[in-house]
């Protein structure tokens, strides 16, 4: 009867093993696909278990298509493709359980300047709720940090330095205002004498720079 008993429990503990992992398996796929269609800007990714009777057995394959390319498996693919697809994986396990802290090391090594950009904004943006310690010689990547720290070495001893970047942000100042040449042609032409705004008789910027070049 105890030896019963126990195979029930058993039983009941792989059933609610089996459900469980499923439940994830799917959420985690389909943000998967949404993740690595952002990333790409077009492809698309899928998660197959090979045994679907024992999800335990035989483990996941990881299928991608990257843009205008045919299905491939990760270990086929470029390096600059499996991060793309490794990232996405991270990003829906992320979304699905979050953790707290990411250590990753040059990421962005095997990436054009443009994927770089979306990792980057991606980080930024998408996961407040986590913090990311990434190392990068990468300026699309670092210039989004809230803190970079930079390791160096002098006279054989290594020393670091961390610079906050919202201290160096400049303020532009606004755009000159947009004059509606065809407005004013077409009042011209029917006699409006009112004088215009004070802000358009000013030379433009481009003007200044031209002239300040000239006396120079």
């Amino acid at each position: 009867a105890q030896r019963e008993e126990a195979r029930h429990k058993l039983e009941a503990l792989r059933q609610a093993r089996l459900e469980d992992f499923m439940d994830g398996f799917s959420v985690i796929s389909m943000k998967l696909k949404e993740m690595y269609q952002m990333i790409t800007l077009g492809g698309d990714a899928e998660l197959e278990l090979v045994d679907t009777l024992d999800p335990f057995s035989e483990g996941i394959n990881f299928s991608v298509r990257p843009p205008k390319k045919s299905w491939k498996q990760i270990t086929n693919l470029s390096g600059g493709e499996k991060t793309l697809a490794s990232l996405s994986l991270v990003f829906a396990l992320h979304h699905y359980k979050p953790t707290p802290l990411y250590f990753m090391d040059e990421i962005d090594a095997a990436l054009d300047f443009r994927n770089v950009s979306i990792i980057a904004n991606y980080i930024k943006e998408r996961t407040k709720n986590a913090q990311f310690i990434v190392i990068s010689l990468r300026n699309h990547m670092f210039e989004l940090a809230d803190l970079l720290v930079g390791i160096y070495k002098t006279e054989d001893v290594s020393k670091s330095v961390s610079i906050n970047p919202g201290s160096f942000e400049l303020k532009r100042p606004p755009a000159p205002a947009l004059v509606d040449k065809d407005h004013n042609d077409q009042s011209n032409q029917l006699g409006n004498a009112k004088r215009p705004f004070a802000a358009l008789e000013a030379p433009p910027l481009a003007a200044n720079a031209v002239h300040v070049g000239k006396e120079n």
